[in-house]
């Protein structure tokens, strides 16, 4: 099942898309994909919905589409987490998950633009497996757990600014949360129809041409064991969501200036079973 939201900013309604890529409006029956939603088995409610999809009005093609979860109240990154981007960044393959957070006022649709800050010299792309919980967690016994808690997976594309992240002060949150810097989308997709989620082609071209192409099978820390790992230090809520980590391909990595992000480039951003974000740079 893939959950959608489509419509303007800040007035998004909730919705899914069928197999054949149609998009239905659930609006009149459930309010919206917020943490509620999630915590009162609202996927279930979807479900049966989504069984007489016809009951349900179709949405206009070329509607734009929001974030496929209303605000989060945690939006949760694991850095360093591809086996050759720690390489290509000059880093030791981390004994454990490296955690930081995005503000959750960053997230944005997959195809908004992404904004370039005051004072951004050095924009980055990275294209994450995300994963959105579905119900309370802390302190899980095992990785073995951890599946049974994800509402499902969808596409986020951690941008970065690099001189805020690594040289103005060194801070990674100050260079991952501006305005427009956690599109996610273009669907969440539960678990039951992407069972081979440690094993999707990931993809970022730049202005058409390819900039990162790996697998998640490159991953350092599993989707479980990240999970697992984050519920031992702080409890997960219904809607949180938690992205990943990066291949190797960022724009810091390839140790050439001209590689970062400037306005007018255009970024495309894919998982297989995923689909594709789109973004044109432009200034703030």
């Amino acid at each position: 099942m893939k959950l959608i939201r489509f419509g303007e900013p800040g007035a998004e309604k909730p919705g899914f898309e069928q197999e054949d890529g149609t998009r239905r409006d659930v609006s009149g029956e459930i309010s919206d994909y917020t943490p509620r939603f999630f915590a009162d088995g609202g996927l279930d409610k979807l479900r049966e919905l989504a069984a007489h999809p016809d009951d349900c009005p179709q949405v206009p093609a070329g509607t734009r589409l929001g974030p496929p979860v209303a605000r989060p109240h945690k939006f949760l990154a694991i850095g360093l987490n591809y086996k050759q981007h720690a390489k290509e960044v000059g880093s030791e393959i981390p004994s454990e998950p490296v955690v930081f957070t995005k503000a959750t006022s960053c997230i944005c649709g997959p195809d908004d633009p992404t904004l370039l800050p005051r004072g951004s010299e050095k924009l980055d792309y990275e294209v994450e497996l995300a994963f959105v919980i579905k119900d309370t967690v802390r302190n899980l016994a095992s990785e073995a757990d951890a599946l049974a808690h994800i509402a499902g997976f969808t596409i986020c594309n951690d941008v970065s600014e690099r001189h805020h992240q690594l040289e103005q002060g060194g801070q990674w949150v100050k260079g991952k949360s501006a305005d427009s810097f956690g599109p996610l989308g273009p669907f969440l997709i539960t678990p039951d129809d992407l069972p081979d989620f440690a094993n999707l082609e990931v993809s970022t071209k730049v202005n058409g041409a390819f900039r990162q192409k790996s697998n998640t099978n490159d991953m350092i820390f599993s989707v479980p064991h990240c999970l697992w790992y984050l519920s031992q230090y702080l409890t997960l809520e219904p809607g949180d969501v938690v992205t990943t980590g990066t291949p190797e391909g960022v724009a810091v990595g390839m140790n050439d200036p001209a590689a970062f992000l400037k306005s007018g480039d255009k970024v495309e951003v894919s998982i297989a079973k995923l689909g594709t974000q789109t973004q044109l740079i432009r200034r703030d």
